[in-house]
């Protein structure tokens, strides 16, 4: 079994930077892609970025050019740059392990980490 654990969450104003941390323990024999999801009140849970095995990277729209997504598989953790953040980046931010080739999480989500801009 694999369990996730997010970090790095906080309070930040408007045009602030974060660093959320990703680690993965368990038994896992590969590298698989993971993604970063978010969830904001009274909203569904969405994909925000993304990074393959080989280190290919996806971006949503509202995130592009502000968030960086890699990897260190030697500590089998994953890290979201968050800069520039805007108030609509409040959200619990949350790791997965994705279905190759696909954006579909399959590994039990972790407790997730808080983010929260100020205007």
């Amino acid at each position: 079994q694999v369990q996730l654990v997010e970090s790095g969450g906080g309070l930040v104003q408007t045009g602030g930077s974060l660093r959320l941390s990703c680690a993965a323990s368990g038994r896992i024999w590969r590298t698989y892609d993971v993604g970063w999801f978010r969830q904001a009140p009274g909203k569904q849970r969405e994909l925000v970025a993304s990074i393959g095995s080989g280190g290919s990277t996806h971006y949503a729209d509202s995130v592009t050019g502000r968030f960086t997504i890699s990897r260190d598989d030697a500590k089998n953790t994953v890290y979201l740059q968050m800069n520039n953040q805007k108030t609509d980046d409040t959200a619990v931010y949350y790791c997965n392990f994705l279905v190759d080739y696909t954006n579909k999480p399959w590994a039990t989500w972790g407790r997730g980490t808080q983010d929260t801009v100020s205007p």
